[in-house]
């Protein structure tokens, strides 16, 4: 019955025609400017570094074919970003499928280029032909000169329309190189904010440089007048000193290169005195986050070569266990590098690397290379044995300790802790958890949140520096553990994010010194132990005011000294009274709700991971157990300290 009544509706509602004229073509580059997320990912500034890592993609292209090796790298004070290259200059005769001018169809057309075949580049990091004619497409307008056969040759382009021929505007002198100079505006009405930022773009070259032996990459920012120029002759071994600059290293970096069936295999290792590792994977240049098959053949190679040469050594009786992956990758800092001549990816977003043939070539050249290593230094071999039996025990003692935390007992089932808050949502999608600093600010933001969605958990004084602390260690820690219970997730290679009991963790700590001590720690942990919440987007900083400025019976919350400044010259001569916040603390319910967690008025941070490997670093630099390097960033940044409390 109820189906008739359904059917008796429908047939009251007017079916509009569909046919042919329904049917819309997007003609040349108009899908990416209809669709950027597609070639670009975002509209924000992720997209936005984008574009100018597309275009660098296609000269560091060059520099693989071995035609290249300076880049230069400029951003004007009008945003205007050049690229200039000393490759063989993007062809510009006639291209015969087309009949126009090669520069022109490359620039213009998805799906054109010279990285199909094996005609133009043996390997490559631009795969799919739409990164430079997406940049195009979506600039306001992009001018490539080249310099090729003692002529330089032009064109320009509106949002990826030609604006004029290819033409010859004049001779380059002898002493020149051939080359291409790339130079473009992002497009406003696509971008929303151009603001590149120097520090993110400056991480991402001197990754480049360093997977690209004998490659110079010079970058300056005109904006702000900074400059940086990398060069490393040592390639991905520098790579590993460089991310191993602030930890104690247990042997000299060891690289094996070689060539398999036309790939090129390159691989370096050094075991340090850390709890954590810090493994990163490339293929052509392009850095693999989700790992792929050259990881998978790297990780067994490792494990089986160690296992070998520790019964080889009766370093491991015959009563011992193997050790397990988790063992011997305890400590290690390690780059995986191979290019390929036709490499597979799971997607455009290239973060995943397919080639079944590359596990074998790896683990082929990685077993047979670090095998003749380990008997050759065998004093090096011990120690990194040793250390692997040592996270070992650890392991077996962090195993108990987690199952203390995490699962369920026979005795007694897994409960929340009681010191949560919990929310009456059950949906995780439309919930979230506040981890506030201390009891007091607990308080005001349990009696202040709105019960339906948002649980509170506070916490009690400082949780421990994870960065020098094993697993084991941590888990013993109250703080911790009631995180870990909350959250749901597990913890290390337990994680699963399927268990995710909240859409956000927001952490909330006062806007003081000890409060960004805090925030700190509790990053560190996150980083290193629930990274799938920053991956995925589920972590968050709440951004809680100043000041609280009133004028008369008016109140107006203030979350930075800029807004207070700017207040101040808007309303100069006018009498108001300034409140300094300095905890959470401070603020009634009714205010912390308002300010801070009130979804229609908060401001808050989402936590992202731009660089993993430069975050590794930092983090090992600002939480690790060498103090000098933190003494030297802290004397090097001092003067640029804002809301020190004194």
């Amino acid at each position: 019955m109820a189906q008739n009544k359904a059917n008796e509706n429908l047939e009251n509602v007017p079916v509009e025609t569909y046919d042919a004229s329904k049917i819309q073509v997007l003609e040349g580059l108009e899908a990416v400017r209809k669709r950027p997320g597609m070639y670009i990912g975002s509209t924000d500034v992720r997209g936005l570094h984008h574009l100018v890592f597309e275009v660098v993609d296609n000269a560091i292209d060059e520099a693989l074919a071995g035609a290249c090796d300076r880049i230069e790298i400029t951003i004007d004070k009008e945003n205007v970003v050049k690229v200039v290259d000393n490759g063989r200059g993007i062809p510009v005769d006639v291209h015969q499928q087309t009949g126009k001018s090669a520069l022109e169809v490359v620039m213009t057309k998805l799906h054109a280029g010279a990285k199909f075949g094996q005609g133009g580049y043996k390997v490559a990091s631009g795969l799919h032909g739409v990164g430079v004619s997406a940049v195009n497409a979506l600039s306001e307008w992009l001018q490539a000169d080249v310099r090729r056969e003692g002529q330089i040759y032009r064109q320009r382009y509106a949002r990826g329309v030609p604006k004029t021929e290819v033409k010859i505007v004049g001779k380059y002198p002898e002493d020149e190189r051939t080359g291409s100079t790339i130079s473009f505006l992002p497009d406003k009405q696509i971008f929303k904010e151009i603001d590149y930022k120097f520090d993110a773009l400056a991480q991402r070259f001197r990754e480049m440089a360093f997977l690209t032996r004998g490659l110079t990459i010079a970058f300056r920012d005109e904006r702000h007048a900074r400059e940086m120029t990398f060069y490393f002759e040592g390639g991905i071994t520098s790579f590993v000193r460089y991310l191993n600059k602030n930890r104690s290293p247990l042997h000299a970096p060891f690289m094996v290169t070689r060539q398999v069936n036309g790939s090129q295999i390159e691989i370096a290792v050094q075991y340090t005195d850390a709890y954590g590792d810090s493994v990163y994977t490339f293929a052509n240049n392009i850095n693999t986050v989700d790992g792929g098959t050259h990881l998978t053949g790297f990780r067994a190679a490792l494990t089986r070569t160690l296992n070998d040469y520790a019964r080889k050594t009766n370093l491991l009786k015959e009563s011992d266990q193997n050790l397990t992956g988790d063992d011997v990758r305890e400590g290690l800092t390690a780059i995986v590098s191979v290019k390929l001549q036709e490499p597979q990816f799971e997607s455009q977003t290239k973060g995943k690397l397919g080639n079944a043939e590359v596990k074998t070539q790896v683990e082929s050249v990685f077993t047979e290379a670090f095998g003749a290593f380990l008997e050759e230094h065998p004093r090096e071999a011990k120690e990194i044995i040793q250390k692997c039996l040592t996270t070992a025990r650890a392991r077996e003692a962090a195993r108990q300790a987690r199952d203390l935390v995490i699962r369920k007992s026979a005795l007694e089932s897994l409960s929340l802790p009681g010191k949560l808050a919990d929310c009456s949502e059950k949906d995780a999608d439309r919930t979230e958890l506040y981890i506030v600093e201390g009891d007091s600010a607990g308080g005001s933001a349990k009696q202040g949140r709105d019960r339906r969605f948002q649980a509170i958990l506070p916490l009690r004084g400082k949780i421990m520096n994870v960065e020098k602390t094993r697993l084991d260690k941590m888990l013993q820690n109250e703080e911790i553990r009631a995180m870990i219970t909350a959250i749901g997730t597990g913890v290390g290679d337990g994680f699963d994010l399927k268990n995710l009991r909240y859409k956000r963790v927001v952490i909330m700590t006062d806007a003081d010194v000890d409060g960004s001590h805090i925030r700190t720690l509790l990053l560190t942990f996150f980083f290193r132990y629930m990274g799938g919440l920053i991956e995925h987007g589920h972590l968050y900083i709440a951004q809680p005011p100043l000041y609280k400025v009133k004028a008369g019976k008016t109140e107006t919350y203030i979350y930075d000294d800029r807004e207070l400044d700017a207040l101040r010259k808007k309303t100069k001569g006018d009498k108001f009274e300034i409140q300094r916040y300095k905890g959470l603390g401070e603020m009634n319910p009714e205010q912390l709700w308002e300010t801070t967690m009130n979804p229609a008025n908060r401001t808050i941070l989402q936590v992202s991971l731009e660089d993993a490997a430069e975050a590794d670093r930092t983090f090992e630099m600002l939480m690790g157990s060498d103090v000098a390097p933190r003494k030297r960033f802290i004397q090097t940044h001092a003067k640029s300290v804002r809301n020190l409390d004194v």
